[in-house]
């Protein structure tokens, strides 16, 4: 625990400098130039660029139609407004019914970088910076809302999203990956998935070939329970360009041609047992094929490792889904 704390420290340190490079970092100059900043300006540590995750968005403020800015936060002003009128959100839209007002929205992706520590295939900082532009979204009241959800963030709309600023880079979180399980196992002694997973991988061909943050990020989350115990998760992504290649084998196919069929998997993905890593975190391959290269190397037909077939095994006996 003590080591976990202080790669927690350590990780704070680093803080100020990452925020000041996204700060002066430009977006439109892409990944690789950030990668380059911060490898100035954090010499110790090689980052590299490894996923980036889009699609979302966040609220944001309010401004006014010439574009002044009324509020950073629009659910700040929400709630102070309907505070001074006892929450009655028909008496706001009836004192903001002359004024054009329009919600901004934060959108963009989150780019994840990652620079190895050691030999453990836990021991990575793993970094996540945010590619952010804010928009100026839909008109406030427009909708005659019926809720405060209604009013922040409807669903549909004809306006069309407009930008506010250029794109920008904002520091979102540093942390060290073992660490964070570490404190996992604290929390429940019972190995989580994701520690399952890794354990899969350092036993397995896919462990002696390449390290699991070349082909693998971690979205974590922590939050407090209603004891205000904390709660941590931990999902696996795979940082593969795009979806993982089609499964070619159909139920029942075995020998030979199964082998054929995760031979070419694993070319595709990349690495030795991408098939089976694939299995656990997704759809890209079936159950059924875990049970039947069992059942091949059983049968003497021994196109996978031994100690592949022994980590495929012991899922079998004890699933688990990352």
């Amino acid at each position: 625990m003590k080591e976990t704390l202080a790669w927690t420290e350590y990780c704070k340190s680093l803080s100020p400098a990452i925020v000041e490079t996204c700060a002066k970092a430009a977006v439109s100059a892409g990944p690789a130039a950030l990668v380059k900043a911060l490898g100035h300006e954090i010499p110790d540590w090689k980052f590299r660029h490894s996923f980036a995750r889009g699609g979302w968005y966040r609220l944001g403020g309010l401004i006014d139609d010439a574009g002044n800015r009324l509020s950073d936060s629009l659910e700040t002003w929400v709630e102070q407004e309907l505070d001074a009128r006892d929450g009655d959100l028909h008496r706001l839209a009836d004192d903001y019914a002359e004024r054009t007002l329009f919600a901004t929205r934060l959108v963009g992706q989150t780019h994840y970088l990652v620079a190895s520590e050691g030999d453990r295939h836990d021991g990575f900082l793993q970094l996540e910076i945010e590619d952010l532009q804010e928009i100026r979204a839909h008109r406030l009241f427009a909708n005659d809302p019926g809720s405060v959800e209604e009013l922040v963030d409807p669903r549909g709309g004809k306006e069309t999203p407009l930008p506010v600023g250029l794109p920008f880079y904002a520091f979102r979180r540093l942390q060290h990956i073992g660490a964070f399980l570490n404190r996992m196992r604290v929390q429940k002694p019972e190995p989580a998935p994701i520690h399952r997973m890794l354990e899969d991988w350092a036993k397995s061909s896919a462990g002696s070939t390449s390290a699991w943050c070349n082909h693998w990020v971690i979205a974590t989350r922590e939050h407090l329970d209603r004891y205000h115990q904390a709660v941590f998760r931990a999902q696996p992504i795979a940082t593969l360009a795009g979806d993982p290649p089609e499964f070619e084998a159909a139920q029942g196919i075995s020998g030979l041609k199964l082998q054929e069929s995760l031979s070419h998997f694993d070319r595709e993905v990349g690495y030795p047992m991408a098939w089976y890593f694939h299995m656990l975190s997704g759809k890209a391959v079936p159950h059924w094929v875990a049970q039947t290269a069992v059942e091949d190397a059983l049968a003497g037909f021994a196109y996978l490792p031994q100690k592949d077939v022994d980590v495929v095994r012991g899922w079998l006996h004890r699933p688990y889904a990352p």
